[in-house]
């Protein structure tokens, strides 16, 4: 797992014990289990103290997202606190596909419609809705068997097997984070990069190693390693097993080794920046055709 230690959990992470209801058949694939669940109220605060700085100038900044401004971004995550809470708490779908409409087209299609609405409504408004919000979706999360099938599958980790609720759960924690970092790249507001909140989202990022592999055949024990660089870094590895990539220890010299910092992984994972940008900003040893796989992994649907 992270930081070099597969059974130990880094800063801001918790090992999940208690239930093991599907825990061996995850952990095989996913590796071990992470509790992000204590770190939402935290990220929410970093995010709601530094929107409340913000003028209207800087409401209106571009950000990453094309077309989308910050109000925009910040619309967007509420619409995910609504989505969580109508989906995970309410058993409510509502999710109508137009036809022949892929998985990545819809959300594009819905996010967009959210986003449009929601410029009807004040920064205010939008604060108040995710400081009001934000806890009724933590209980909800709290409530959760970690171990037990995801509410949704996290598609970019695999998409042969189902998810475990640790993994969908913290994919909601990267998504917010990553927001939040974009919100503040456009602002020019540094933060939220400590240890105990960014390496969580890098160790959930690192979980779709084994997928980013999943088109190269390779003989039985041939490992791939991730390096990631800086205070919130850690390394991970992968291993080919069963005739499927799975993670794995981190140890011994790799088949392929890719290590790049910090801020590269999780602009990567996002797409903040390209595939080349971050082969620009990588070194690599091994099996070239496993370290372009690696230095294309995606944590997002696209």
């Amino acid at each position: 797992m992270t930081r070099g230690r597969p059974a130990a959990p880094g800063p801001g992470r918790k090992s999940v014990e208690g239930s093991n209801r599907g825990q061996y058949g995850h952990e095989m694939i996913f590796g071990p289990a992470i509790d992000v669940r204590p770190l939402f109220p935290r990220e929410r605060q970093a995010m709601l103290d530094l929107l409340r700085t913000l003028g209207p100038a800087e409401w209106a900044m571009p950000t990453v997202c094309p077309g989308w401004d910050v109000r925009d971004v910040v619309a967007h995550v509420l619409g995910d606190y609504m989505r969580r809470l109508s989906g995970s708490r309410d058993g409510h779908s509502g999710a109508i596909f137009a036809d022949d409409e892929t998985l990545p087209a819809h959300l594009a299609r819905t996010n967009e419609e959210f986003v449009r609405a929601s410029r009807q409504l004040s920064p205010q408004l939008m604060i108040e809705l995710l400081d009001h919000l934000g806890p009724r979706l933590d209980a909800v999360w709290a409530a959760q068997d970690l171990h037990a099938a995801a509410d949704l599958n996290v598609s970019w980790a695999a998409t042969d097997i189902d998810s475990p609720a640790w993994l969908d759960i913290g994919r909601d924690y990267t998504e917010f984070w990553a927001h939040q970092q974009q919100v503040r790249d456009a602002v020019s507001a540094p933060g939220a990069t400590e240890p105990e909140l960014m390496a969580p989202v890098l160790d959930v990022f690192a979980r779709g190693l084994p997928h980013a592999l999943r088109m190269h055949d390779r003989p039985e024990g041939a490992t791939a390693h991730l390096e990631v660089l800086g205070p919130a870094g850690g390394r991970w590895g992968a291993v080919r097993q069963d005739a499927r990539w799975r993670m794995a220890r981190p140890v011994g010299e790799p088949t392929a080794l890719v290590s790049m910092d910090q801020d590269t992984f999780w602009r990567l994972a996002t797409r903040g920046i390209t595939e080349q940008q971050a082969r620009q900003r990588s070194t690599t040893t091994g099996d070239a055709e496993l370290t372009t796989a690696i230095t294309a992994l995606l944590a997002v649907i696209a």
